[in-house]
């Protein structure tokens, strides 16, 4: 009778022991699955995103963003319609400009705050600068009829340093108090050709990358609450969030999708991960985006009656006449007039006290970018922060529409770096609104996907454990 026991036991242990091993086989399959589920289509979406034939069904879709834009007056609507239908191709024509195209910057600055210890994987990350002897006569005439071809055979990264005396006439020399940089200090500028610069993904990622935006935020811009800030602090860290949100579109707008190819375009997916599925950063985006245009169209006698001069008189005659559509273009004035009304700023005793500490905190942020790694990261991210820096400056230096075109003074690349910033802001807005349902249907189809494999995996486990249990 024991012996029968024993054996019984011993059959029982057999059997559990084989089919927790049937158990353990089929979670590894199930598990199997899901990565090869994911896989593939994660190699789907990639296949999708930059073959560009994703149908883009707007009409059967609800907007997300309705609405007045928070702290501005103008609603998603609105800014939409105008940016795609005005605004929007016009600043493309003008950043194409010889006199827009061209940036004066310094690139080889000592970081004031750390050991520049950035590391850059890719070539495209490299601002490639052509030292002045390399150039024949030829190209030292305006470079809106040549072609310069730099030492390395890139000229998607040429820099042109010939326009500085000849190119440009007729702009005052003054310092910007809003940014670090010295404007009037030409020692080690060198004039990049934006065009042939592009903002894009360049590979710099890792610990010194996400240091910068750290530092940024954490000690320059704190994320605001209703409680702990006041309005003018909300503002600042509105457009700091809104100009990384614009940045990070670019990447996921022109993004390296195979390196052995060379293969280049739309990260959806990196898109909906960086912006979308946070609502307030496409929110910043479209504040931002307002509060720039606000200082553009503030400025509109200012740089209406402005000289764009180069030596090329056509070409000169089309910039004035696009600045002056950009400024004052009737649809624009008609339907969002103020698009942000800095009035209801730096008001009661604290006004100068706040208005200086906000300034300040803004200039640490402008020296913070001689800190990134990146060469391009760093043309970009010194030219959208002076022209963050200079919207701050119009709108904050001289009190009423009256008093600015007699008290404004602006330096040339002040208005560069305006012009190209409220086109990149313009790009970023106009790409999220065309390409957010894409990219969510993207996101959603991942979600899903893993939902109904965990599902499956919940149910094996759930049916495996009901026959253990009859079996016993």
């Amino acid at each position: 009778m024991a012996e029968t026991d024993v054996g019984s036991v011993k059959g029982k242990e057999k059997g559990s022991g084989k089919r927790w091993i049937l158990l353990i086989g089929a979670i590894a399959a199930v598990l199997l699955a899901v990565v090869v589920a994911v896989f593939l289509n994660t190699q789907n979406s990639s296949i999708s995103e930059f073959t560009g034939k994703i149908c883009n069904c707007r009409q059967a879709e609800q907007q997300k963003y309705i609405g007045i834009v928070e702290d501005c007056c103008c609603d998603y609507e609105t800014v939409n319609r105008l940016n795609t239908e005005v605004l929007n191709p016009l600043l493309q024509d003008l950043v194409k400009t010889p006199f827009y195209r061209y940036f004066k910057v310094k690139l080889w600055c000592d970081c004031p705050f750390w050991p520049d210890d950035g590391m850059c994987r890719l070539r495209d990350c490299s601002v490639c600068e052509c030292p002045e002897s390399e150039f024949p006569e030829i190209f030292k005439k305006p470079l809106s009829q040549y072609n310069p071809v730099c030492q390395e055979g890139k000229p998607q990264a040429t820099v042109d340093r010939t326009l500085d005396t000849r190119a440009f006439r007729g702009w005052t020399v003054t310092d910007n108090p809003w940014t670090s940089d010295d404007e009037t200090d030409n020692d080690d500028m060198t004039y990049v050709n934006l065009l042939l610069n592009p903002e894009r993904y360049t590979g710099n990622i890792g610990p010194s990358a996400r240091r910068i935006w750290e530092a940024i935020y954490s000690e320059n811009c704190p994320k605001h609450t209703s409680v702990e800030s006041c309005q003018e602090e909300k503002i600042l860290y509105k457009l700091v969030s809104g100009l990384h949100s614009s940045i990070s579109v670019h990447i996921a707008s022109d993004y390296l999708l195979d390196e052995a190819t060379n293969l280049w375009g739309q990260n959806l997916t990196l898109l909906y991960d960086r912006v979308l599925r946070y609502p307030d950063r496409v929110q910043n985006l479209y504040f931002t985006f307002l509060f720039v245009l606000r200082a553009v169209t503030k400025a509109e006698a200012y740089l209406g009656e402005a000289e764009y001069e180069t030596g090329n008189v056509i070409e000169d005659l089309k910039t004035k006449s696009l600045v002056k559509q950009v400024v004052s273009d009737p649809k624009t004035k008609a339907a969002c007039p103020v698009p942000f009304d800095e009035a209801k700023l730096w008001k009661g005793q604290r006004g100068p006290e706040l208005k200086q500490q906000i300034q300040k905190q803004f200039r640490n942020i402008s020296a913070i970018m001689d800190c990134v790694g990146c060469e391009k990261c760093r043309l970009w991210g010194k030219l959208q922060i002076l022209g963050l820096g200079t919207a701050l400056k119009i709108l904050f230096t001289v009190n009423g529409e009256d008093n600015l075109r007699h008290s404004l003074e602006l330096q040339r690349n002040e208005v560069i770096a305006l012009m190209n910033l409220l086109n990149r802001l313009s790009e970023s807005v106009k790409y999220v609104h065309d390409m957010s349902p894409a990219a969510e249907r993207i996101a959603g189809g991942r979600a899903s996907s893993g939902n109904s494999i965990w599902q499956r995996i919940v149910t094996s486990l759930t049916q495996t454990k009901a026959v253990s249990g009859k079996r016993s």
